[in-house]
């Protein structure tokens, strides 16, 4: 027996209704994915410097977060990748004695590391704004190629800004990262995504 017209149509729309979202949710885990990708290469190669991306600090001291990208730029340094380090970040708060900037700066003198290889700019609050800032440091200095540190989650948009900006930038993600359980790497993630999406439509931060 012939099924009415109306089951047929609440049948076809569910079905497609159905095929959507699985359409949909293979579309985030492709992105989710290649966004793991990017993280997970290493571009290090020799540069004329190595950008080390802002995070949070606390005063005098830089947050476990952006600790990690420090400590990886300060290695690709020692390794000889690239003269110098452009750390980027201003300040988080009114009441902020130091930029991230200049956290890192501190952190890297620390280190033994000469000051006259330390660049940092203090205006910066955003991924973007970073990349901006450390571009003009770059064009003040004739440099061309660098080298970007971030974390792993975050290093798919910290590449795409720079494309856009026009940065010669190669990745090299932090080797560790604080976003270790699988709460907070899952919640990171989901953020990134978010932002894939959301800069398809708006200028990325």
């Amino acid at each position: 027996m012939e099924r009415p017209m109306s089951v047929r149509h609440r049948t076809g729309f569910f079905g497609w209704m159905w095929r959507l979202m699985a359409l949909l949710l293979l579309w985030l885990l492709g992105v989710a994915a290649w966004i793991i990708w990017v993280g997970d290469r290493d571009q290090a190669a020799p540069a004329d410097a190595i950008i080390v991306l802002g995070a949070a600090a606390y005063d005098a001291k830089p947050s476990p977060v952006f600790e990690e990208r420090i400590r990886h730029g300060l290695d690709l340094y020692h390794q000889g990748y690239a003269p110098k380090l452009i750390f980027t970040g201003g300040f988080g708060g009114s009441r902020a004695r130091f930029s991230e900037s200049q956290v890192a700066r501190r952190y890297a003198l620390k280190q033994q590391v000469p000051a006259a290889d330390i660049l940092i700019e203090t205006r910066s609050r955003t991924t973007r704004q970073n990349l901006v800032e450390a571009r003009r440091v770059m064009q003040q200095n004739n440099m061309h190629r660098v080298i970007l540190v971030s974390d792993p989650l975050h290093m798919a948009r910290a590449l795409r800004l720079s494309r856009e900006l026009g940065i010669d930038a190669l990745a090299s993600s932090t080797p560790s990262t604080r976003f270790r359980s699988f709460h907070t790497s899952w919640r990171f993630l989901l953020q990134e995504v978010y932002f894939f999406h959301r800069d398809l439509f708006a200028n990325g931060v």
